[in-house]
């Protein structure tokens, strides 16, 4: 039996770079552990990058890398060999670098002589830092700005920057070290057989003040904060055991990486939420981070909660054009580098047309799941602010529609999920016009409505909950009439400035189905479009039919494969009753999995399997990325047919599980304020121990209806 779940995670090793990550901090750099000038490796701490330049040298000779031993997301082991003494025609000095990121970065190392007589080493470290925003790092435009400053003593390197009224700088500490502006140098003197050792601590300074380091040497490594951090999560999640091991094994690589991607608040250290992906994503999107704590929340109900609670905070309050913030509206991304105001208009960017309604999306799913009710009623303001932003803001001409247009050139084009400046064409390649009006956006927000209505009903407003479903209703009526194709037969993946059907055969419809906005008698011709030759690969549902003009396999939006949003095509495919074709897609993408260690990445090409026979990565993807990493969570809860309402009484439990699973064992899982057992043996049958005397386990939709609309 493979287990699940619970796992000791690892760092990103991909090609020659290894990452390393740890809340707002990571490192990007070479095998051998060096960070090369001129690259895209360093350090980043709340996205500027505080050290550009970090190479080891042993008497100014380079160290040849020898292998990456990496057990944590924010720890590896570098080791190296040294090159041979003088007169030796074999090394016999092995170097060791043991790094450790968060809220910094603190690098051990240890000189071990193999040889029989004593070494003499001169150790160097050479240090630059260009404070760049990691904007300008990811696109290739670093520029010296502002005022450098260097100052250097006995054991300490500190370097900054003034930059638009803001500074930021990085102190070195090291003993021992002597220092100059651009290095440190050790002398040591190895004993026969013996070691040497010297740790370096590297700390962020931000506007004068020093953050506090994760990894004191003070204090033993696995009682530092992360350590601390990621023992807990790892204790407090569900596990599970299954025949498969290919399945285990993602389970496990998907534990690890969300694992790795929260990020905490330094003013709220115990309200973590996830970032949406390494290296260049690791902040709080409003899209991606509720659509992953959506999917993650059986394995932390915490961290869905901790994201609605964030993302209340920021909530908008004014109209500013340059950060497309409007009262009610919740932020697509936050940034805290200086950059962020030339590249998003401020530190928080509002650029989203979609995030608002999922996260009324995301407090029903709280409600029905039966996290903390007190917290979720708290944020009941919040969701009645979101949606008098859906009816004001979002719907602008009154068509009883959501659609999007940017406030300036310098915002998203597209502000829906697929945001590439390409993202939304129709049949024949031509890009829409704005204001769009997304098929999927109309889903949240019928959704949105029902999910208010659900959470007025459990606040005791009958009256309330009754005005919410009309909404809903209407909606599902009006989007039924005008989105639908049926010379096509799909829906239009959006309706363009003009009112006009954008008519590409794409997945954002089976996000349609996820919300249940489509249609009963249209649901069958949606769910063979999605299985269709054109839209399924193979490793899962492309993004746009092969059929279509804009169509392009290696593309960003235009017939790649997004292991999430196969996902919500598989829960889409499920809540209708298509079980076998949402199979079908859940094996597709874990299979895909599969053939990439476990770890899904961002995306892939969407070549069909039939053409190759391993599933084409495509080159920029993140990985970890937070909501691909939540995706096979996600499948299993779909196979497994799990959902439960907490208001209501029931846990639904109808497995569809693959054969090739075998038995499978969920333990730990939380159901309310219970814990909960669940058993699904090789024939197909369900046991179910420590179930709250408060739900009764059923295969029946939900009385709420959210579940399945089709039998």
């Amino acid at each position: 039996m493979g287990e699940g779940w619970t796992f000791a995670g690892e760092a990103t090793q991909s090609g020659d770079s290894v990452t390393l990550i740890e809340g707002s901090s990571f490192c990007l750099s070479e095998r051998g552990g060096d960070l090369v000038p001129g690259t895209p490796q360093g350090l980043f701490h709340r996205d500027t990058r505080i050290l550009s330049v970090w190479q080891l040298r042993l008497d100014e000779e380079e160290v040849d890398p020898l292998t990456v031993i990496a057990q944590e997301p924010y720890e590896a082991l570098f080791l190296g060999r040294a090159r041979p003494r003088p007169g030796n025609s074999e090394a016999t000095v092995l170097v060791e670098r043991r790094r450790f990121v968060g809220a910094g970065m603190r690098e051990d190392l240890v000189l071990r002589n193999l040889g029989n007589e004593a070494a003499a080493c001169v150790l160097t470290l050479r240090v630059e830092a260009d404070f760049a925003d990691l904007f300008e790092v990811k696109e290739g435009r670093v520029a010296p700005r502002g005022q450098y400053g260097v100052d250097y003593g006995d054991g300490v390197l500190a370097l900054s920057r003034q930059w638009r009224g803001e500074s930021r700088g990085v102190r070195i500490v090291a003993e021992d070290a002597i220092c100059s502006p651009d290095r440190l140098t050790f002398r040591a003197v190895v004993p026969p057989r013996g070691t040497w050792r010297a740790s370096i601590l590297v700390t962020p300074v931000i506007d004068g003040v020093e953050t506090p380091t994760s990894f004191p040497l003070e204090r033993p490594v696995e009682q530092a904060g992360p350590s601390v951090r990621t023992t807990e999560w790892r204790a407090s999640g569900p596990r599970v055991k299954v025949g498969d091991e290919s399945l285990a094994l993602t389970l496990r690589r998907s534990c690890q990486d969300l694992g790795a991607l929260r990020i905490f608040d330094p003013q709220r250290p115990d309200t973590p939420v996830v970032a949406a992906g390494a290296p260049w994503f690791m902040a709080l999107f409003g899209r991606d981070s509720i659509l992953t704590s959506l999917m993650a929340l059986p394995l932390d109900p915490r961290l869905a909660l901790s994201t609605a609670q964030v993302l209340a905070r920021y909530q908008g309050v004014k109209t500013d054009p340059v950060t497309e913030e409007e009262p009610g509206k919740i932020p697509h991304e936050l940034r805290f580098g200086v950059e962020a105001s030339l590249s998003l208009g401020g530190t928080v960017y509002y650029g989203t047309i979609d995030a608002t309604p999922l996260f009324v999306m995301l407090l029903g799913e709280l409600c029905r799941w039966g996290v903390d009710p007190d917290a979720v009623r708290e944020l009941l303001p919040h969701a009645d602010r979101a949606l008098e932003w859906v009816e004001k803001y979002g719907d602008r001409d009154g068509d009883g529609f959501v659609e999007y247009r940017r406030a300036t050139d310098r915002g998203l084009a597209n502000q829906g999920w697929k945001d590439s400046w390409d993202g939304v064409n129709g049949a024949d390649g031509r890009l829409a016009e704005p204001p769009i009006a997304l098929a999927e956006v109309q889903g949240y927000v019928y959704a949105a409505y029902t999910a208010r209505a659900l959470l007025a009903e459990q606040t005791g407003d009958p009256d309330g909950a009754a005005r919410w479903r009309e909404k809903a209703r209407a909606l599902k009526e009006r989007f039924n009439e005008r989105f639908w194709l049926p010379e096509r037969g799909w829906y239009a993946e959006a309706l363009d400035g003009e009112k006009r059907p954008v008519d590409a055969l794409a997945s954002n419809m089976g996000h349609c189905l996820w919300t249940g906005i489509v249609d009963t008698d249209k649901a069958p011709l949606v769910a063979e479009r999605l299985l269709s030759p054109e839209m399924f690969s193979g490793w899962g549902v492309r993004t746009l039919a092969t059929s279509m003009a804009a169509y392009n396999p290696m593309s960003y939006h235009n017939g790649s494969v997004w292991p999430h949003d196969s996902g919500i095509v598989a829960a889409g495919l499920m809540r209708y009753g298509f079980a076998d074709h949402a199979r079908r897609v859940a094996e597709a993408v874990l299979d895909a999995a599969a053939a990439f260690g476990g770890r899904l990445p961002e995306l892939l090409c969407g070549f069909d399997r039939a053409e190759y026979a391993q599933p084409v990565p495509y080159p920029a993807a993140c990985s970890p990325q937070a909501w691909a990493s939540a995706t096979p969570l996600y499948l299993l809860r779909v196979l497994l047919g799990a959902e439960v309402c907490v208001p209501h009484g029931v846990l639904r439990l109808d497995p569809h599980l693959p054969a090739r699973f075998g038995a499978l064992r969920l333990t730990d899982v939380p159901l309310g304020t219970a814990r909960a057992a669940v058993t699904v043996t090789e024939d197909g049958e369900v046991h179910v121990t420590g179930l709250p005397s408060t739900l009764r386990l059923t295969q029946e939709p939900c009385p709420c209806n959210t579940w399945r609309t089709v039998t």
